[in-house]
């Protein structure tokens, strides 16, 4: 949370600035008189299926939602406004709310509101317009309840910045993507195939109800994406030219200032782009406020690339001789080889682990197919098949992602998670076959091509992952309890320990307990015990050594 005392006393000083430029920002809006308006009626045919002349939402039996949306930019926000409102202002109130929860100041809130206005005040100068008059179209059906955040209009601009924010102050968020592309000789049918985790994680609400949404565009390529209510930007997606995008965190410091949300410029790819270098072109010409790895697979180029883009640096990494390429969440382009922070961050995080644990698991197999690449995505081991406890951020499956997703770019099909987590069933879909079977009458059932679905995953009925959500449920009571200074028994400690007894923050939890207590015995014990697991990054492991320094003084 230090991170957001240090906002406060910048909003403090900020509160007695009077910035013209702030003012500017809360007012402007999109010029959308020169986009046709007009949108057809709504129709609800049940509690899960609606339609909107040939645009559609309904919800799937793995529980995904599917939108279907044509038009201008001003028709795609309206329309999917109208469709999606129940879904959209739920997902406000989650985002929210979980802000409430983590500054319940009224003092502090409206410090940061301030601080957020004057945060945001060049973003509306960095968005293209045409997704401006989008998210203004969306916005008329956003929720009233949040008016003291600010308009609709703004809100919904601004809740783009979140994913960028999130990275940059990681006690909001926390995010640790995993993706890679094999092709040629490591795919059993040569084909480019693409798999990629989201652990974008802002509360478990918040990725219950995810959309696949299918955009027909007045203007570019058609295109699918996994969002949810109220987001236009995109974080994993394909076009029916077989180019895909999915976005991968770097280090980044603090930003001063918000310019173009990473979604944004990566949707713009999406609708604009057909080849790497055309992605590269766009990615070059868009201002960003945090450092990100924009993975791009290319069904023309018949590779996969990774775009670097950071506020003051710029790289491509693309691989020679080789018939596959990596990321997680560090930077691996010339342009960033002497790069301090970057530099940092690999010896420090668990980025570096993630990455071998991908080369790992892709040597396995001489050739990969759809199923085998989702078994990667699911993957909750370390290095050498160790066992590191469930949700340990060394492991490709983290057991918190808010999607996992698979692309075969040069077949037009993508598999998509359902929940929970990664674990659910893999839903299949074809783009020519989307776009090419909605353009007239809606559709009132799944788009999805279920005989290529990928099952789920045993583990979800297994023993071992009813303890982990269980053990979730202690791990946030005993966090609670030290937080606040409180009693927790012995004997839920122990529990906690039983349910996942492999996970090095168990065990540094109930010595952080015991040191809070003064049970310096119990403390040390469950501190060394905590050394003899794999913690998940360098400073997690100094933290705990620190702690036995005090207890051995």
């Amino acid at each position: 949370m230090k991170h957001l005392e240090k906002i406060f006393a910048f909003a403090i000083l900020l509160f007695f600035l009077n910035s013209c430029g702030v003012s500017k920002s809360l007012h402007n809006r999109p010029d959308v008189s020169g986009y046709d308006a007009s949108i057809p009626e709504k129709v609800k045919i049940n509690d899960s299926t609606f339609v909107a002349g040939n645009n559609f939402l309904l919800k799937n039996k793995q529980g995904q939602w599917e939108l279907y949306v044509k038009g201008n930019p001003l028709q795609i926000g309206e329309i999917t406004g109208s469709l999606t409102q129940d879904l959209m202002q739920k997902q406000e109130a989650i985002f929210f709310n979980k802000v409430e929860d983590l500054v319940p100041s009224k003092t502090q809130q409206y410090l940061l509101r301030k601080f957020l206005a004057w945060y945001n005040r060049k973003m509306y100068q960095h968005i293209p317009e045409e997704y401006k008059a989008e998210i203004y179209g969306l916005s008329k059906y956003s929720s009233s309840n949040f008016s003291e955040i600010g308009e609709p209009y703004l809100r919904l601009l601004y809740l783009h910045g979140a994913h960028d924010i999130g990275h940059a102050l990681q006690d909001l968020m926390l995010v640790g993507c995993s993706s890679f592309a094999v092709w040629g000789d490591k795919t059993v049918d040569g084909e480019l195939l693409i798999g990629r985790n989201f652990d974008f994680y802002a509360g478990d609400d918040f990725a219950k109800e995810k959309i696949i949404a299918f955009v027909n565009p007045s203007e570019g390529h058609k295109f699918m994406s996994v969002t949810w209510g109220g987001m236009i930007g995109v974080v994993s997606g394909m076009n029916d030219q077989g180019l895909t995008v999915t976005i991968n965190a770097g280090k980044s410091e603090v930003p001063l200032t918000a310019k173009t949300p990473i979604s944004i410029v990566t949707r713009e790819i999406l609708q604009y782009a057909s080849t790497i270098d055309e992605a590269i072109a766009i990615a070059k010409k868009r201002e960003v406020f945090v450092s990100e790895a924009i993975f791009v697979g290319s069904a023309k180029d018949k590779k996969a690339a990774i775009i670097e883009v950071a506020p003051d640096n710029f790289g491509v990494y693309q691989v020679e001789n080789t018939d596959e390429l990596i990321c997680s969440n560090h930077f691996q382009s010339e342009a960033y080889k002497n790069d301090e922070r970057n530099l940092k961050w690999i010896a420090e995080s668990h980025s570096k682990y993630r990455f071998e644990r991908m080369e790992e698991l892709i040597s396995e197999d001489e050739k990969l197919n759809v199923s085998d690449a989702v078994a990667i995505l699911r993957n909750k081991k370390g290095l050498d098949n160790k066992e590191i406890g469930f949700g340990n951020e060394k492991a490709l499956n983290q057991l918190l992602a808010h999607h996992g997703i698979v692309f075969k770019p040069e077949s037009r099909k993508v598999w998509v998670s359902s929940n929970p987590y990664q674990l659910g069933e893999f839903v299949e879909y074809d783009l020519n076959e989307v776009f090419k079977s909605w353009e007239g009458n809606p559709s009132t059932t799944s788009v999805s091509n279920s005989k290529e679905n990928v099952a789920e995953d045993p583990f979800v009925h297994s023993k071992e992952y009813q303890d982990y959500e269980e053990y979730r449920i202690l791990e946030r009571e005993v966090e609670t309890a030290i937080e606040n200074k409180k009693t927790i028994s012995a004997e839920k400690l122990s529990a906690m320990q039983q349910k996942n007894p492999d996970y090095w923050k168990v065990y540094y939890l109930t010595g952080k307990y015991y040191f809070e207590k003064n049970y310096n015995a119990a403390a040390r014990k469950a501190f060394e015990i905590a050394l003899t697991k794999e913690t998940t990054t360098v400073p997690n492991k100094e933290s705990i050594k620190r702690y036995l320094q005090k207890l051995n003084k």
